[in-house]
């Protein structure tokens, strides 16, 4: 080596510069990160706040991915997908969700190497699973319901019978045949009700009677309960009740084996609730029946209502709580007897076999209480938890909760509808979330003195106001978690929930539940007597309190929430109790937003029946006016609660002359004024709502009338050309029940278009330039119609038919 060649390797090795070229090639020179030009970092501290935010957001979500928090909002987007299904105006195509399907899938599989891309388009591609979930479980339903009322010679097999409080017995049936006259399209099942049975009647006996059948009404008024939709999925077709009281029959044709273990069940659970009913008695005894058995239609109105309105009604349904304290009970007593033998519980693990006995336990409570959607759901819930205690895994986490929510959305998607499925999961998210957060506190929290150190006195105290706080934590977490829920199917609140739950839930959690697991292990024994009687003194406890704060409870209507609202806090709620970083930060703006949507929202002016027999104005003083003096209690109340009314002011039989004659701007509001088939009431817009028994009689109201409800099929607009908007029974048969909303609208010439002729808002305006009420009018169901609903083209109101009477000779 010469000293050129040697000084340059000197100088490299000086400055740890490395050489890597070819031979007779000139040499690359990669200089350290130490000789190169220095990449500060940007001080946080001189960057805009909305600068600052992205990197913040990069890393909350990196840490949300770390902790697994992706896969807890998969049903989520499963739920997100099933609730666009269901919404959609038109069915879905089967060929194109498939095509979208296996198009994500490929790309989601080609951009690996793209998380952020990658993680979106799987959002997308859960949420078309959670569409076709949907859709295939509505082609697998497949009700038939039926479109029109009708009287016919039923003969059915019985599936289930129910006493209602009322006196009269509800049954469901298997139709086998129908005749006098023959059904072409008659319904598989419908649910009817009677005076009275034969005494020997029990599930999968045949019976026959003539019974008026009649097709699932839709919502009461839009975006409220949908009974068609909840019936298809039921599988009930058509509901009624029997002309005479039905009779026994012998059928050569014997159930198969399944319909007959079915039947048996059911027989098993009928006998079952007799027994608790009769042993308690009086509405104890009914609700008792209903906790252990799911049978409750023998509980008293009253005491159904008084239950809603403190917020006790989730005691009666079978759900989450009862499936809870079934197997704390189960588990508790097992795992008490195994320390009662050391030698086997110190060998084995007895914790383990303590959750297999409450799986168990819970199970056979599914099959006493009837397997309903609800007690499926919370059995699902509880089987996960239970499973991970198996398996030496945490039992209450948001991914169990995942898991059980993604089977039952898999199941049955129909369920993310409904009350039941969003009330219990964001109860239990939201309490699965408190805990977590109550855990970390207590971890980081300084030691404090150890509760076995204390006295007597001080241990009881203490271990009281655990169990108070405890109790109330748990209610008011679960109350808040709700309350969206609540108010936006039921209209109303619990103002009374927290004392209420504080005061009876001890007495159901230590006293009632208990008590049914110890009479279900008693009953083959013929030994469930004082155990029947500590559950009813539970029970009554439970009803005093109900009634007691049921009197003194405000009043509890919160009006209607709009939907957007519901929407956004929502997601809102999602993003608190799923989130786990800075990310729940996130839900602030949609809560404002939320209440903002709410705050501002409009309340209808107008609801109307989808019978067209019934119509309320809300009179903006507390008071709801009705066309009828005796209207429907179940429709009246719903529409009270959503317009945030407490009192009805029935119609007034006089002259209609002194309204009709009144300019609009002249006069306040003004309830129901009927005459000769002519009820006649004023909005405090100024608009005057008209409802008429015929073409004939609403012809007369065309000069004043801002909006017309005509109680008959057959008629046509009487007021064409004018500025009336008319809607006829025709118009709600096909399109269900309706909400007005008056609006104020400058208009020069007549335009719009009729409501009859099936448009959103059937507005046809003063001629004068000057501003004029613009009623703007949504029907609770769309067309064209989904599965759930098509059979309301079939009846004779929709296609605009009289009523049928037998001299016309059908």
């Amino acid at each position: 080596m010469d000293g050129e060649t040697a000084t340059r390797q000197d100088e490299r090795l000086q400055f740890g510069a490395r050489v890597v070229a070819p031979e007779n090639a000139a040499p690359e020179v990669h200089l350290p990160q130490t000789l190169r030009a220095p990449s500060l970092p940007v001080p946080t501290s001189s960057l805009t706040p909305l600068a600052r935010l992205g990197p913040a957001l990069r890393r909350s979500f990196d840490s949300e991915l770390e902790h697994g928090t992706a896969f807890v909002f998969v049903p989520v987007f499963i739920a997100l997908g099933a609730l666009f299904y269901f919404s959609a105006p038109a069915e879905p195509g089967l060929g194109g969700l498939l095509l979208a399907t296996g198009l994500l899938a490929a790309l989601s599989l080609a951009l690996a190497n793209r998380p952020g891309l990658r993680m979106a388009l799987l959002a997308v591609l859960i949420t078309l699973t959670g569409v076709l979930a949907a859709k295939f479980e509505t082609w697998r339903a497949g009700t038939q319901m039926l479109g029109s009322e009708i009287s016919t010679r039923l003969t059915g097999r019985l599936v289930r019978i129910e006493q209602q409080a009322s006196g009269r017995i509800r049954l469901t049936l298997d139709v086998i045949a129908t005749e006098r006259p023959v059904l072409r399209y008659a319904p598989d099942r419908v649910r009817a009700t009677a005076r009275a049975v034969p005494e020997t009647l029990r599930p999968g006996d045949a019976v026959q009677g003539l019974v008026r059948l009649m097709p699932a009404s839709g919502p009461v008024r839009p975006q409220s309960y949908d009974f068609a939709f909840n019936s298809y999925f039921d599988g009930i077709g058509a509901v009624g009740f029997f002309l005479r009281n039905p009779e026994l029959v012998e059928m050569a044709d014997k159930p198969g084996l399944m319909t007959a273990a079915a039947a048996w069940v059911e027989g098993w659970r009928t006998r079952m609730a007799q027994h608790i009913a009769a042993s308690i008695g009086g509405p104890e005894g009914a609700i008792a029946a209903a906790l252990i058995t799911g049978i409750r239609a023998g509980i008293p109105e009253e005491m159904n209502e008084a239950l809603r309105v403190v917020g006790l009604y989730h005691v009666i349904s079978i759900s989450g709580l009862h499936m809870a304290l079934v197997a704390g009970t189960v588990m508790f007593g097992l795992r008490t007897a195994f320390a009662l033998a050391p030698g086997f519980s110190s060998r084995q693990p007895a914790k383990k076999y303590a959750a297999f006995g409450a799986l168990g336990a819970t199970a056979a409570y599914l099959v006493i209480s009837g397997a309903g959607i609800a007690a499926q759901r919370s059995f699902t819930m509880l089987a996960v938890m239970l499973l991970a205690v198996m398996v030496d895994r945490a039992a209450l986490t948001m991914r169990n909760l995942a898991i059980s929510a993604v089977i039952i959305l898999l199941i049955a998607p129909h369920e993310v509808m409904g009350p039941s499925f969003h009330m219990s999961f964001a109860a239990t998210a939201a309490l699965v979330a408190a805990y977590a957060a109550w855990a970390s506190y207590r971890e980081r929290r300084t030691p404090r003195r150890q509760a076995s150190k204390y006295g007597p006195v001080r241990l009881a105290f203490t271990t009281g106001m655990k169990y108070v706080s405890g109790l109330s934590l748990t209610s008011v977490v679960a109350g808040l978690a709700t309350a969206l829920f609540t108010a936006w199917h039921f209209q109303q609140v619990s103002p009374l929930g927290l004392v209420a739950n504080l005061a009876a839930m001890p007495f159901v959690s230590a006293i009632v539940m208990p008590a049914a697991v110890f009479a279900c292990l008693l009953m083959p024994f013929g030994l469930e007597g004082p155990a029947l009687y500590a559950m009813g003194m539970g029970i009554s406890a439970m009803n005093s309190i109900a009634l007691w704060l049921a009197e003194r409870s405000a009043f509890d209507a919160t009006g209607a929430i709009p939907l957007s609202a519901v929407l956004v806090l929502t997601a809102a709620l999602a993003i608190m109790t799923m989130a786990g970083s800075a990310l729940r930060w996130a839900a602030l703006p949609m809560l404002v937003a939320g209440a903002f949507l709410i705050a501002t929202r409009q309340l209808p002016h107008v609801y109307v029946s989808e019978d067209a027999r019934l119509v309320a104005v809300d009179l903006g003083d507390g008071r709801l006016a009705v066309n009828r003096p005796r209207p429907s209690t179940f429709t009246f109340q719903n529409w009270q609660r959503a317009a945030n009314a407490g009192d009805v002011a029935r119609p007034v039989e006089g002259d209609t002359g002194p309204l009709s004659a009144t300019p609009a701007d002249d006069q306040g509001a003004l309830p129901f004024q009927c005459r000769e088939g002519l009820c006649v009431a004023r909005h405090g817009s100024g608009a005057t709502v008209v409802h008429a028994d015929g073409e004939r009689t609403a012809s007369t109201a065309c000069s004043y009338a801002s909006l017309i409800v005509i109680d008959d099929a057959t008629a046509n607009n009487p007021c064409r050309g004018s500025s009336v908007t008319v809607i006829t029974k025709r118009d709600l048969a096909r399109r269900g029940s309706a909400e007005i909303v008056f609006e104020n609208d400058i208009a020069d010439e007549t335009r719009g278009t009729e409501a009859s002729s099936g448009t959103e808002a059937g507005v046809r305006n003063r001629t004068s330039a000057r501003p004029t009420l613009h009623p703007k009018i949504r029907f609770a169901i769309r067309e064209p119609y989904r599965r759930w609903h098509a059979h309301r083209q079939y009846s004779r109101e929709a296609r605009g038919l009289p009523p049928w009477q037998k001299s016309q000779g059908e």
